[in-house]
């Protein structure tokens, strides 16, 4: 379904469709679809492998260990070749990994310059010298809760500007992240 969906958003966005993709974290939606947390990374991994087959062959066939397809076919094919970009969540080593496999890219939520960085370099040094790593975007979500609103929840990750923020601390983060840009890409 999932293959399906994107196929047709990459279709109707022209091709513009960056789908994010990460294991999901909350143990309570695995139990309510009688799933074992433990598998999450096993299943994404086939479900990645399957929707790309799914997005290049016509008909697709597929064996994973979640996943089997015999002459399936998507309402409509992507235009992307390839299928839609996919950016891939995640700070531990299966989720850089699953990066460099799948991803055109790493994105990540509430994470500082210096995390960015590191992340760069743990994507290298888990590439094994694929070169796959300087091929990856790397992107982030910056949270802000303006000075004088109340926070509904905290924000995933480092907000912007740390926890209380002042135009001073705000602008100083993006600075940073504006030193590493250059950096990452």
């Amino acid at each position: 379904m999932l293959a399906n969906q994107a196929a047709t958003l990459d279709v109707i966005s022209g091709g513009r469709l960056i789908l994010g993709i990460g294991t999901g974290w909350n143990p309570d939606e695995f139990a309510a679809l009688g799933l074992k947390t433990k598998e999450r990374g096993a299943r994404t991994d086939d479900h990645l492998t399957a929707a790309k087959a799914l997005w290049t062959q016509r008909p697709a066939d597929f064996d994973g260990p979640f996943t089997t397809l015999r002459g399936a076919r998507l309402g409509v094919p992507p235009v992307t070749p390839g299928g839609p970009p996919l950016w891939i969540g995640g700070h531990s080593d299966p989720a850089l990994r699953r990066a460099l496999r799948f991803g055109d890219g790493w994105y990540g939520t509430g994470v500082s310059a210096a995390e960015l960085t590191d992340v760069r370099r743990r994507l290298h040094e888990l590439d094994d010298g694929t070169g796959q790593a300087d091929r990856l975007t790397l992107a982030a979500a910056a949270f802000l809760t303006p000075p004088g609103i109340p926070a509904i929840t905290s924000a995933p990750g480092r907000p912007l500007g740390v926890d209380a923020p002042t135009a001073a601390s705000v602008v100083d983060d993006l600075g940073r992240l504006a030193e590493v840009a250059p950096q990452l890409s």
